[in-house]
């Protein structure tokens, strides 16, 4: 197993190798598509390979599913409920168009169902629902070696935005619940959607169960935490961004525009200056001759 730790714009990539097939577990953001391909290209060297997973389907997830396909002709298994919205390309009920964000078409090849047994790099994994963070996420535990492949259902310190919450949909309760599988199996070693692996599984988890507790206190925090990441991740992708333009790009993320009716309220452009502000308190960005910038 080898694992790529990407930049938060772009998940992290997790390659095994087997005695007979090769295989990619999530493929990052398309704008890093190129640099996906070379990176896995360095690793596998004259290997083959043979098959993508996505845990699930937003779009730092599988935005290099494309580019590794053409290139290898490896074929890609997602999610079952997701099966037929990507092979429609149903824009609308993928996350893509309700994110403002962007991935390039993919066909898929093979479906994945909680509980289905996979081989990768020779063990046997099982396939389990982690429903929160998105709807049809799933983790991938190897019982034999203690392993978690928790995508953003459990991250060192906290857990992906729980999306559902901003359109009325449940989905802090569901997080709860994953926390609670992942809390009943042994495992040593994490490997997260994003940041580093780590082994300290009982420590991450009472920091994720406080931040439920935290979110489902007063849902309005899931909803200003869901504007400044949707703002800090078009940040990322451009680097720069006019200040007069950030009311705008936010209003046509449908589902900003959602969490702010429903939960924030401001007006549209109070909402740019908010947005603006919070990334600025949080180191995330600065504002250098009416633009705002974007900050490691």
């Amino acid at each position: 197993m080898h694992v790529l730790e990407r930049g938060w714009l772009s998940s992290n990539n997790i390659l095994f190798f087997g005695e007979n097939e090769n295989v990619i577990i999530d493929t990052g953001y398309v704008t890093h598509a190129q640099q996906t391909l070379e990176l896995v290209k360095h690793v596998l060297g004259d290997r083959h390979l043979h098959k993508i997973y996505n845990t699930h389907l937003h779009s730092d997830h599988c935005g290099g599913n494309k580019i590794l396909h053409d290139h290898y002709q490896a074929q890609i298994a997602i999610p079952e409920a997701e099966f037929y919205k990507v092979n429609d390309w149903d824009y609308a009920k993928l996350s893509f168009q309700a994110t403002g964000q962007k991935c390039d078409r993919f066909e898929a090849h093979a479906l994945v169902k909680p509980n289905d047994k996979l081989m990768l790099g020779d063990l046997e994994w099982v396939a389990l629902a982690a429903p929160g963070h998105d709807p049809h996420s799933l983790v991938l535990y190897c019982e034999k070696e203690g392993l978690l492949i928790s995508a953003d259902a459990l991250w060192e310190k906290g857990f992906g935005v729980i999306f559902p919450e901003l359109d009325g949909r449940p989905g802090f309760d569901e997080t709860r619940a994953t926390l609670d599988l992942i809390s009943e199996l042994d495992i040593r070693l994490v490997i997260p959607g994003h940041g580093s692996p780590f082994t300290d599984v009982k420590k991450s988890l009472e920091v994720a169960y406080s931040r439920i507790a935290y979110l489902q206190d007063r849902p309005v925090r899931n909803a200003e935490n869901a504007v400044k990441v949707l703002l800090k991740f078009l940040l990322l992708e451009r680097k720069e961004i006019k200040l007069v333009d950030v009311p705008k790009l936010l209003h046509d993320i449908p589902l900003v525009d959602v969490a702010n009716k429903y939960h924030l309220r401001f007006g549209v452009i109070y909402l740019g200056y908010w947005a603006v502000k919070q990334l600025q308190r949080a180191g995330a960005a600065e504002v250098r001759d009416m633009m705002l910038v974007n900050a490691d």
